[in-house]
């Protein structure tokens, strides 16, 4: 099922965190995670003390997910030993209770994401996030994702602000309702191989 647990850690470690896509974490892929997010930032303008900034929160991401999860100790983290580790630290609990590294994550990407830097993102935002990851072919499929994450406050507001973002994302990991609303989070999913 596109919605699952497993498949929405599948999705995070294959489109969020595994860079060069080759099916395990390593250090590599979160330097290249940090020059990524430092360039989408800037709107591809290079900012040294920005690139610094998210290379530590990156690096400390790696360090952590390969403490809680690299179990073997070789350098790796398999898709397995990641899901083991977020069924440990993030299944049932909110995002104060995360690991920090990961709320340093989750923080960083929703500046990925408000293009606009206004604390909101909104539905073109939204939009935009989805069709550079995944595959879409309708607009109005990336628009209900939206409005399937959105509660009242958030139409009132114009979209997800910071701290409602941290809640969904803690839910998309942490919940293993397949119809909570924060399945929908990154856009429509897609049943991972």
């Amino acid at each position: 099922m596109a919605y699952s647990w497993d498949n929405r850690v599948d999705f995070i470690v294959r489109f969020l965190y595994d860079i060069d896509n080759n099916g395990i974490l390593e250090k590599h892929d979160f330097e290249c995670m940090a020059l990524k997010m430092t360039l989408i930032e800037g709107k591809g303008e290079f900012s040294y003390g920005r690139y610094q900034e998210n290379l530590h929160i990156m690096l400390s991401l790696w360090e952590e997910i390969a403490e809680l999860a690299d179990f073997n100790k070789d350098g790796i983290v398999t898709i397995a030993e990641f899901k083991e580790a977020v069924q440990r630290s993030c299944v049932g609990r909110e995002y104060r209770d995360f690991p920090q590294a990961m709320k340093m994550f989750i923080d960083s990407h929703f500046k990925i994401v408000d293009l606009n830097d206004d604390g909101v993102i909104a539905a073109d935002e939204f939009r935009y996030n989805c069709v550079t990851r995944i595959p879409v072919d309708n607009v109005n499929i990336l628009d209900e994702a939206y409005q399937n994450l959105l509660n009242d406050d958030d139409r009132r507001r114009g979209g997800l602000t910071l701290s409602r973002y941290q809640e969904l994302y803690a839910q998309f990991l942490g919940n293993p309702d397949e119809n909570c609303p924060a399945v929908h989070l990154f856009g429509p999913l897609h049943a991972m191989d």
